[in-house]
């Protein structure tokens, strides 16, 4: 059966980093803090992401999704870190940076969907005051003039 998320192709790619971070490091000597971060932040992408696909509502979900995407950048970091320091090639760097890349580019689009903004379409009348109140609005010209309401049609456009 399976949970909603473990159908994700983007967590199973998380639960590849996981594999990766926790294969490297236990060969890791030293550099005990970068570790530390590594494993928090590998583990934080999956964990984020089944928790945020169980929420209800698509800001709750959305949230989750930017937190597991912060994660996966913050893995690259850590990342560049043990590279810098010669705890990490450069080629098994570049290699674990293509995986972190797309879950990435795939937690991206998640983390989007909420903040389009959708307008319905508005049909303008000229010469017509849209508030209902007695006061003069500026004409093109800046001429404040009376401005005579007239009534809306039907559907209230």
């Amino acid at each position: 059966m399976g949970f909603g998320h473990e159908k994700l192709d983007v967590y199973r790619a998380a639960i590849e980093s996981v594999g990766w971070a926790y294969r490297f490091c236990e060969g890791l000597k030293g550099h005990r803090n970068a570790k530390d971060q590594l494993l928090r932040a590998s583990q934080a992408i999956p964990l984020n992401m089944a928790e945020g696909n169980g929420k209800a509502t698509d800001g709750d979900r959305r949230r989750y999704f930017e937190i597991a995407r912060g994660s996966a950048l913050e893995c690259g970091a850590v990342q560049d870190v043990l590279h810098v320091c010669g705890a990490l090639s450069a080629d098994e760097n570049a290699n674990c940076k293509a995986l972190l890349d797309r879950i990435v580019a795939m937690l991206t689009k998640p983390g989007r969907r909420g903040y389009a903004i959708h307008e319905e379409p508005v049909q303008y009348t000229v010469g017509v005051d849209p508030d209902p109140d007695p006061d003069t609005d500026p004409d093109a010209d800046g001429n404040h003039e009376r401005m005579e309401r007239e009534p809306l049609a039907p559907g209230g456009v």
